[in-house]
């Protein structure tokens, strides 16, 4: 049985907003990865490890995961706590 797991993937550095953090993503496990001894770079005879399917909801990527006999785990993404500031509290005590 193929393994996968769901997720919505973090922001990378260069990105400032939340925008583009919006899709789901399911992406299969890789199986029997080994390190190429001739460039040392890891290789695998398994050839789902290059496929991320997008969702735009979690609802919809569960439902292709079980409809498809794909065992899955969901990965909640962290919610974000916003505190709002202003300039003067640079500079004040707490």
């Amino acid at each position: 049985m193929k393994k996968a797991k769901i997720y919505i993937p973090s922001k990378t550095a260069m990105q400032s907003g939340f925008g583009k953090q919006k899709k789901w993503v399911l992406e299969f496990e890789t199986k029997d990865s080994k390190i190429n001894p001739l460039m040392g770079w890891e290789s695998s005879t398994d050839t789902l490890n290059s496929i991320n399917l997008k969702f735009p909801s979690k609802e919809k990527a569960i439902e292709y995961a079980k409809n498809n006999g794909i065992s899955f785990k969901v990965i909640e993404p962290n919610k974000k706590e916003f505190i709002i500031k202003s300039y003067a509290d640079n500079f004040t005590k707490n």
